[in-house]
């Protein structure tokens, strides 16, 4: 896992899903923490047929509705036989696949521990920050 020496939470997708506030509470967490070690990642996906058309679009999007700061990878798959490498160790270590948009992953540093949080969990649920707060600078 690339970023295990960083405190890292990977979230499903930012957009057009209907959910606004998981986007403005994780944007706010890591605006918060990120000068604190936090680093976020955004995982568009239309695993769930649910994502815009093209990365350029779900960019812009993301940027233009949300103010969204963290950095977004290419859109990519999270379950099943086309799942990115990194969601396959994702579930490995948690036993809980993706199951829907903005399902959340902590990974602490040096990927000691992976934490998987559903959809309904929101990005800043004591249940997320709890685990969260301790491993920051």
């Amino acid at each position: 896992m690339e970023h295990a020496s960083e405190r890292l939470s990977r979230g499903g997708q930012c957009p057009s899903t209907g959910f606004v506030s998981p986007t403005v509470k994780l944007e706010g967490v890591y605006k918060k923490y990120k000068d604190r070690g936090l680093m976020v990642v955004g995982f568009p996906t239309n695993d769930f047929k649910r994502e815009l058309a093209t990365n350029k679009e779900i960019g812009e999007f993301c940027l233009l509705t949300y103010n969204v700061g963290f950095p977004m990878v290419e859109k990519t798959s999270v379950t099943g036989a086309a799942a990115d490498p990194l969601f396959e160790q994702l579930t490995e270590a948690t036993g809980q696949p993706p199951k829907w948009n903005f399902y959340k992953y902590l990974i602490t540093p040096g990927a000691r521990q992976v934490y998987s949080f559903n959809t309904r969990v929101e990005p800043d649920a004591p249940e997320i920050m709890g685990k969260l707060t301790p491993l920051l600078k």
